[in-house]
């Protein structure tokens, strides 16, 4: 029996793609507009935390007869959140932070229910980079792989050469955590 539709409150085609894998198919997709910038002091946790609920609060506000389902996803050094990268001296700048340290993939996913509730989840991934040379940084660059992934990469692609460990969820890096999201849904009563 099939339940209220769903609804991806993202433009990502990635996050599209990583539903799909697991065979849900959103009735419509429709981007959250809500400013993204991240408060003074605030953890990379609590910011995709925050945001994921925001965006899911806002889409639903206009679709509450749907399940909303919103995600963000930061990559951290620190407590420094990178920026997603628009252009290449900022990938550049994200590329050296990363280059032969670990760093961390944090995701906030958030559903609201059809009743008005809502429920989330934080999901936390560590990533370690070889130390990267010159030519490497070049050579990724001119991929433009890159061009708008936070931290200036994208695991799914040639960067994956330059990973040296993960511990924890890889589609979390990608832009969705899969196994959480599923559980998720069904804890909701979501079903196609």
């Amino acid at each position: 029996m099939a339940s209220a539709p769903l609804i991806l409150a993202s433009a990502s085609p990635r996050r599209l793609a990583l539903l799909k894998q697991i065979a849900v198919t959103p009735a419509d997709i429709i981007a959250a507009d809500i400013d993204e910038t991240p408060r003074p002091g605030e953890t990379p946790r609590d910011y995709v935390a925050r945001l994921a609920i925001e965006k899911a609060n806002a889409v639903a506000a206009t679709s509450r007869a749907s399940f909303v389902l919103a995600a963000d996803t930061a990559v951290a050094c620190g407590r420094r959140i990178l920026p997603k990268a628009e252009n290449e001296e900022t990938a550049r700048d994200c590329l050296a932070l990363l280059s032969g340290r670990a760093h961390r993939v944090f995701t906030g996913v958030a559903l609201a229910k059809p009743d008005g509730a809502a429920v989330s989840r934080l999901v936390e991934t560590r990533v370690k980079v070889r130390r990267l040379s010159p030519a490497d940084v070049d050579t990724y660059l001119r991929s433009g792989e890159w061009n708008g992934k936070a931290g200036g990469y994208g695991i799914q692609g040639l960067f994956a050469k330059h990973v040296v460990s993960i511990v924890g969820s890889y589609t979390n890096i990608v832009g969705l955590p899969l196994y959480e999201t599923a559980n998720m849904l069904a804890g909701a009563g979501y079903c196609e």
